[in-house]
């Protein structure tokens, strides 16, 4: 398919080609960031430009983004899907919220929306719906203080790139970025507008591994030294269901082979490990086991005749990736969506004193609990619950996933009401999310080891804070 510079493939488009050709030609060539893909930009000039030189002057840049009380936040929402749409929710229960802009490619979504909105008390946000790039209009408002994407993939980073380039912070669903320079262009968007990125990882704010992330910082469990985390999902119903998800996240599955959503795990052991705050991953290597899931799932449902279950699927059913660390330690990593199986994010914590997992939830502490036994977390709830569940834990019921979609919501408004720093940063979000990247590579190179880049620069180096463990009364 012949692509011309200035054409942008619509969303229907890009489904109906993928459809035909299995979404090579649509999808970027490694290193090459999916909105360059989309503009025809080639994926050498894409890939010399992922290798950024240390630079002390740009290290400083990482010290904080810490910026002036923002009362109340104004925010336009660009995709209001499912998890959109949840966040909408959540928004409209939180003091200091003004909703004044929607945008999406449906305009039945963007009305539905400024209903709730005016239902809520508010005056009607505005609307956008024009196509796929009407959310640069929504960027340029002069009166809001903060975009939030929940769009598919590939769109994150253009959203948040362009709200952080007319000023605005920028929020954006999981994973932050799909390739190696787009996590660069977020990371260095940010330093230079001086705006705040932050990739809304939920999975940070769930209960268990709150706990764990308290039992860790007060000490009980020694130095941190393993973890094992992961996504193990079965969404072989969701990819073909025919709507929400289905109108994009297969074609991931049928070009690319690697940890596709690899935050949802990681994120809450990097907490635990003073990743960018004292330590900082350092290479992974990665391999995938045979593609089998998905053609048999189809199958089944369609036929085996079918054109889902004659495609080709490039995804692997598992990938296991390893991550190892400046100072030493190491992480499994798990991606598999394509297998029946109950869900699981598996969470498990190893430290010199003792271990925490999750799914199953239990602790052995040496010297606290029974040689040799697990005990249950029940007691240690009431014991080290964190503080935020403890000021949040009412107003969350009734929330999405267990309440902590509306607990990661509340703690980035308050952020921005008080002035402080968020509790992720984008630092996080590059260091978290290139792993879809670099798993990748590692697993086309006969699973040789890929180098992490640093994307702090040198700045993991200063033991910062970690602002989620900062809670007010």
């Amino acid at each position: 398919m012949t692509k011309t510079p200035n054409k942008v493939l619509s969303r229907r488009e890009f489904i109906k080609a993928g459809a035909a050709a299995g979404l090579g030609a649509l999808f970027p060539q490694p290193g090459q960031p999916a909105h360059e893909a989309r503009a025809g930009v080639s994926a050498t000039a894409a890939a010399s430009a992922a290798a950024r030189p240390a630079s002390p002057a740009a290290s400083k840049t990482l010290i904080e983004f810490k910026l002036p009380p923002i009362d109340p936040v104004r925010i336009g929402f660009v995709g209001v899907g499912g998890m959109g749409s949840a966040h909408v929710q959540n928004f409209l229960k939180i003091e200091g919220v003004e909703i004044k802009a929607v945008c999406d490619i449906v305009e039945e979504k963007v009305r539905r929306i400024q209903q709730w909105v005016v239902d809520a008390g508010q005056p009607e946000p505005a609307g956008y719906f024009r196509g796929e790039w009407d959310f640069l209009r929504l960027c340029e408002r002069d009166d809001l203080d903060l975009v939030f994407t929940a769009t598919p993939w590939e769109w994150h980073v253009p959203v948040c790139v362009a709200a952080m380039k007319a000023g605005k912070h920028a929020a954006t669903e999981v994973p932050a970025a799909v390739t190696l320079e787009e996590c660069w262009e977020l990371v260095e968007t940010a330093e230079k507008t001086r705006r705040h990125c932050i990739m809304m990882e939920n999975c940070c704010y769930d209960r268990p591994e709150m706990l764990c992330l308290n039992l860790v910082k007060k000490g009980l469990l020694g130095e941190i030294f393993h973890a094992q985390a992961g996504y193990l999902h079965d969404l072989r119903e969701v990819k073909f269901s025919g709507h929400g998800e289905a109108l994009w996240r297969p074609q991931h599955s049928i070009r690319r082979n690697g940890n596709l959503y690899p935050t949802h795990g990681l994120g809450p052991v990097s907490q635990c490990m003073d990743i960018n705050r004292g330590d900082r991953f350092d290479y992974l290597v990665s391999m995938s086991s045979k593609s089998m899931g998905l053609n048999l799932y189809c199958a089944k449902k369609f036929g085996p005749d079918s054109p889902q279950a004659r495609q080709r699927y490039a995804l692997g059913d598992v990938n296991v990736s390893l991550i190892h660390t400046v100072n030493g330690k190491v992480i499994t990593l798990y991606h598999d969506t394509s297998s029946p199986r109950p869900y699981s994010r598996i969470h498990i914590v190893q430290g010199t004193q003792g271990i925490f997992e999750k799914y199953p939830d239990r602790v052995h502490i040496e010297g606290r609990s029974p040689a040799h036994q697990w005990e249950e977390l029940t007691a240690y709830y009431e014991e080290f619950d964190h503080p935020i569940w403890r000021k949040l834990e009412e107003r969350s019921k009734g929330a999405g996933h267990g309440g902590m979609d509306f607990i990661e919501d509340y703690r980035l408004i308050e952020a921005l009401r008080q002035g402080r720093p968020l509790d992720m940063d984008v630092y996080d979000a590059a260091s978290w999310s290139v792993v879809s990247a670099l798993s990748e590579k590692s697993v086309a190179n006969r699973s040789r080891p890929v180098d992490f880049p640093d994307f702090t620069r040198g700045g993991w180096k200063t033991h910062r804070p970690l602002h989620v463990m900062e809670v007010e009364a």
